[in-house]
């Protein structure tokens, strides 16, 4: 996967992982799907990638839209044999809505906006932020897919 920073990949057999920059632009929307693709496509990565892809647009969407244009934001990237972790760092230091919200109301249908975060509490497996020591990272998990089974 083209990387600026390269990908790590530690010789002791850890998983793979990609920390890269992303413009703090809405250009940074497709960059970072066709990141995840291409990475979650290198590996032959267990995940769903098109879940990925979705996910992961929402995760730096909403940190293009709610961060000031001069300041960084950085997607993490990390494959395990069951699934992936996505994380998007910005460095605001507000939670991302009600991202962690055990029974979180229902979107207003007539709304272009927050349908974001439900898809993630939907779709993924785990979902949630953290402060860092330059404001948040907010991030999702997804399981593995089940193998096929083989048939004689």
């Amino acid at each position: 996967m083209p990387d600026p920073n390269g990908s790590a990949r530690d010789p002791a057999g850890a998983p793979p992982s990609w920390r890269i920059p992303l413009p703090h632009s809405n250009a940074a929307v497709p960059i970072a799907r066709a990141l995840i693709r291409t990475a979650l496509a290198d590996i032959d990565a267990p995940a769903d990638s098109d879940t990925a892809e979705l996910l992961t647009a929402e995760l730096v969407a909403n940190a293009v839209e709610h961060t000031p244009a001069d300041q960084p934001i950085e997607l993490i990237v990390e494959l395990f044999d069951s699934g992936c972790q996505v994380e998007v760092h910005d460095r605001s230091p507000l939670p991302p809505g009600d991202l962690g919200a055990p029974d979180p109301l229902d979107p207003d249908p007539w709304q272009e906006h927050g349908r974001g975060l439900l898809l993630i509490r939907t779709l993924s497996s785990a979902c949630g932020h953290r402060p860092t020591a330059h404001g948040k990272a907010v991030w999702f998990t997804l399981p593995g897919r089940p193998p096929l089974p083989e048939f004689p």
